[in-house]
């Protein structure tokens, strides 16, 4: 009998016999364990999170206080639009700051009173703000966009962007925008860019305004990760912290994969978990902030390499056991390709944003990103609206920037990126922006190097990701960035919720419809939006 079939002839098992193991505490396993409790009917009590950081949220982080700065790795785009998943939970999930409001609610709220409209979104080496309103395509460019639009994935296979779209197109406002607004870049999957581009084909039409991205109150970790571990120990789910899962004991029973036990070390001693036959598990594969690490005002982060990361090591094992676990080596293989920069900066002058609106037009948290299109280093930056921490005073500011091309060496400062500490970083941005340098004279700028952010969207076959619940596992299932999902797009906070949903519903056997995919490209008035922006 099937574990799915057992759940549903005995739905007693779920309160008795059943526990989940999630292993990661990222927004993947958080979700996870929200929809085995409220969809499934498991008490919190029976589920066990395992995270080898102090603290959950994965990728999803923001953390620091106005002494010794903030630091966030970055903060994923939000639509209304789209994100199926992640809204249909968080509907579910009490606000911290709004009693009888959830996440969602207040969020939405939120953006009514904050509509973005971005009036600098591309800035040239004047300092001039570049009209965006045409796409800048040659019609050379529109016939080999709608080429690559209609070409099927398993013609697409592991090519890159640049095999189907000449240099010229990668000049254009369009790229500009699109590739910093999502983080694309030219030698990246093509199956991953056309994926978005009927994904987000609402967002091709106003991409100059970035009008559909939603923000959350605060940033994405005080506002979408502290309020659903609130709701999660409220329920009673087990967090274990500071543990790192080594290996996984398994064995073949009737020719299906299971785990029977989980090998951990927490503060410098071994434990193990025994997985008895009707628990499951769930493993985050992979992780695009792995090896990542922080630098200061005079310091630059540390180079860390593979042979720093942790959250590969399991998958290869597993994958070197059965092709349905997928390919890592598809997506941790090359550093050079999936590496990039981000930095954040703390203020206690609003000299700053004061002239940063007074260039843009935009007052912070309306704006999005400002992109220096021709900087050596392809920076950006983004002022949120005030406070973007929870903890943060009235007189201090806080803001975000990255760099897709760190490996390059500036404008103003004669070095690459990511040799640079915060005090040079600043140095290289007011250049861009042609302000004194005493407006940034009190600033702390925290850079963070990634070498895996950008790895999911390397070229890769389809079986190089494994599916949410692979077909020769009984109790083993995958809920990350790299997993595979039909017509949905990684690097998302919905793909990881999505991910966690299927797997969930799968496992338990649960009868309620996962929210589908908005097929918002299909819509003639979407399509005739869209053919009318290219020819602008």
């Amino acid at each position: 009998m099937s574990l799915t079939n057992e759940l549903l002839q005995n739905p007693g098992i779920l309160k008795k016999e059943f526990n989940a193991y999630l292993l990661g505490g990222g927004i993947g396993s958080l979700a996870a364990a929200a929809f085995m409790i409220r969809d499934g009917g498991l008490s919190g009590e029976n589920i066990f999170i395992l995270e080898a950081k102090p603290l959950l949220g994965g990728s999803l982080d923001g953390a620091g206080n106005p002494v010794d700065g903030y630091s966030m790795r970055g903060g994923r785009m939000l639509t209304t639009d789209n994100y199926e998943c992640t809204w249909d939970l968080y509907k579910s999930i009490p606000s911290l700051s709004y009693p009888g409001k959830t996440v969602f609610d207040e969020t939405m709220e939120f953006n009514e009173q904050h509509k973005s409209n971005s009036m600098a979104r591309l800035v040239d080496s004047r300092r001039a703000k570049v009209p965006v309103n045409s796409m800048g395509f040659s019609m050379h460019n529109r016939q080999e966009l709608l080429k690559l639009t209609q070409a099927g994935e398993a013609e697409l296979g592991a090519s890159c962007i640049t095999d189907w779209l000449s240099p010229e197109f990668f000049e254009t406002e369009f790229w500009y925008m699109w590739a910093t607004t999502f983080a694309f870049q030219p030698w990246h999957s093509a199956v991953e860019f056309k994926r978005y581009l009927h994904r987000f084909m609402l967002e091709f039409s106003r991409i100059e305004t970035l009008a559909g991205v939603k923000r959350t109150i605060y940033n994405q970790y005080d506002s979408l990760v502290r309020p659903l571990q609130s709701w999660l120990t409220a329920q009673g789910v087990h967090f274990i912290l500071d543990c790192k899962v080594m290996d996984l004991d398994r064995n073949t029973e009737e020719g299906k994969f299971v785990v029977t036990g989980i090998h951990y070390q927490q503060n410098s001693e071994s434990k193990t978990i025994a997985v008895k036959n009707s628990d499951l598990v769930f493993l985050q594969n992979g992780s695009m902030t792995d090896a990542s690490s922080l630098g200061s005002m005079t310091n630059a982060p540390e180079k860390l390499t593979k042979q720093d990361s942790d959250s590969w090591i399991l998958w290869e094992k597993l994958a070197a056991e059965s092709p349905d676990f997928g390919n890592p080596s598809a997506f941790n293989s090359s550093i050079a390709e999936s590496l990039w920069e981000s930095f954040t900066v703390t203020l206690k002058n609003p000299a700053f944003f004061n002239k940063i609106a007074e260039f843009s037009g935009n007052q912070a948290g309306t704006g999005g990103l400002i992109t220096f299109k021709d900087s050596n280093w392809l920076m950006s930056i983004v002022l949120a609206y005030q406070p973007h921490f929870i903890n943060q005073p009235a007189d201090v500011q806080v803001f975000w920037g990255y760099a897709l091309f760190p490996d390059r060496v500036g404008d103003f400062v004669s070095k690459p990126m990511s040799e640079c500490n915060g005090e040079e970083i600043l140095r290289e941005l007011c250049g861009h922006l042609r302000f004194d340098l005493d407006i940034v004279e009190s600033a702390n700028c925290i850079p963070c190097r990634m070498p895996y952010i950008t790895s999911m969207f390397m070229p890769r076959l389809r079986t190089d990701r494994p599916l949410p619940i692979p077909r020769s596992s009984k109790n083993l299932a995958f809920i990350s960035q790299f997993v595979e999902i039909p017509d949905d797009v990684v690097f998302t906070v919905e793909y990881s919720v999505r991910a966690a949903q299927m797997a969930v519903y799968e496992f338990l056997g649960i009868n309620r419809q996962i929210p589908p995919i908005s097929p918002h490209d299909k819509s003639l008035r979407v399509q005739f939006e869209a053919l009318v922006k290219a020819f602008k």
